[in-house]
C-alpha cells in the first residue's frame, strides 16, 4: 500500500524536521515508472548525442597564438599552453583581487576542484589547463592551498583578446585547436554550460532530493537549503551546524582541516 503521508511531499509522517519523502510502491509498480522515465533519459541521451555531433561541425576562428600568460616560468604564450598536444581546454577562473581564500568564487572553486585525473584527456591529444583572470603570484596560492594540479596560467594580461565581446570576470570554458603553430578558438561556453566539468551535480540530479537548490522543481518539503557552497544557506536542519563551517566555499574546509594555510599574501610562501 501507497504511504499517503510521504506521497504528498510534506515533512515526514513522524512530524519532525526530516525532509519530506517519496510515495511507497510495491516493486512492480517502482519499476513500471523507472521504464517510463528511462524513455526520457535514452531520448535526452540521444539528444545529447546529436548536440555534440553538431558542435563538432562548428567553424573555428582563428586567436593571436603569441597572446601572453603567465605560468611558474614566467611569460608564455598561448600556443605553448597546448603543451604540444593539437587540443586546449581552458577554463577562466574568476578571481577577486586582493582578497582572502574564503571570497574567492565560490562556483570556480566548485568545479575546478572535479577536474582531477587529466591523463584521460592527454590519452585523447587534449590539454586541460586554467586560465585565471587574476594575477599568477596570488592565484597560485590559492592553487596551492586547494591542492589542485592543473597546468595554471594567469590570463589576466591577455583577457580582452582571448574572451572579445564577453564578459570578463564571469567564469567561461573555451576549447581550442592547433594547426601547426596557429590556434583556434572552436567552443565556448559560459555559466551552467560549465558544468561539463562536474559529476557531483550529476550524482546528485540522480537522487530523491536532487541539488537541494531553491530553483529545482521538486515536491513541497523537499529540502531546498543549498547552494553549490553552502555559504549562505547554512547547514541542513537534520545535521548539526557544526558539520558544515559556512562563509567559505564547501572544498577549502578539508584543506584548512588538514593544516594548509589559505593565506594568499605575497610574503606567506
Amino acid at each position: 500500500m501507497q504511504d499517503e503521508s510521504a506521497a504528498s511531499g510534506g515533512p515526514a509522517a513522524d512530524g519532525s524536521d526530516a525532509p519530506g519523502r517519496p510515495a511507497v510502491a510495491d516493486r512492480a509498480a517502482f519499476e513500471a515508472e523507472v521504464d517510463r522515465l528511462r524513455t526520457r533519459e535514452k531520448a535526452h541521451t540521444r539528444e545529447g548525442d546529436a548536440i555534440a555531433a553538431a558542435r563538432r561541425r562548428l567553424p573555428m576562428v582563428e586567436v593571436d597564438a603569441s597572446l601572453t600568460l603567465t605560468g611558474p616560468s614566467g611569460a608564455v604564450t598561448l600556443l605553448e599552453a597546448f603543451e604540444g598536444r593539437r587540443q586546449l581546454i581552458a577554463y577562466y577562473f574568476m578571481w577577486n583581487r586582493g582578497h582572502p581564500a574564503p571570497d574567492q568564487c565560490e562556483g570556480c572553486t566548485y568545479y575546478t576542484t572535479q577536474v582531477a585525473e587529466l591523463s584521460h584527456l592527454n590519452s585523447r591529444d587534449i590539454t586541460y589547463a586554467v586560465f585565471c583572470q587574476g594575477s599568477y603570484d596570488e592565484s597560485i596560492r590559492y592553487r596551492n592551498f586547494m591542492g589542485w594540479e592543473m597546468p595554471w596560467y594567469s590570463a589576466a594580461e591577455s583577457l580582452d583578446k582571448l574572451l572579445p565581446g564577453r564578459q570578463i570576470g564571469l567564469f567561461h570554458l573555451v576549447c581550442y585547436l592547433r594547426d601547426g603553430d596557429r590556434v583556434f578558438e572552436t567552443y565556448w561556453t559560459k555559466r551552467r554550460g560549465v558544468e561539463a566539468m562536474d559529476y557531483s551535480y550529476a550524482l546528485m540530479d540522480l537522487t530523491v532530493y536532487g541539488r537541494q537548490e531553491s530553483w529545482e522543481d521538486s515536491p513541497a518539503g523537499w529540502p531546498q537549503r543549498c547552494t553549490n557552497t553552502r555559504t549562505d544557506a547554512g547547514p541542513p536542519a537534520w545535521t548539526p551546524a557544526s558539520a558544515w563551517p559556512g562563509g567559505r566555499p564547501i572544498a577549502q574546509w578539508s584543506r584548512l582541516a588538514a593544516g594548509r594555510s589559505d593565506d594568499l599574501a605575497r610574503n606567506s610562501q
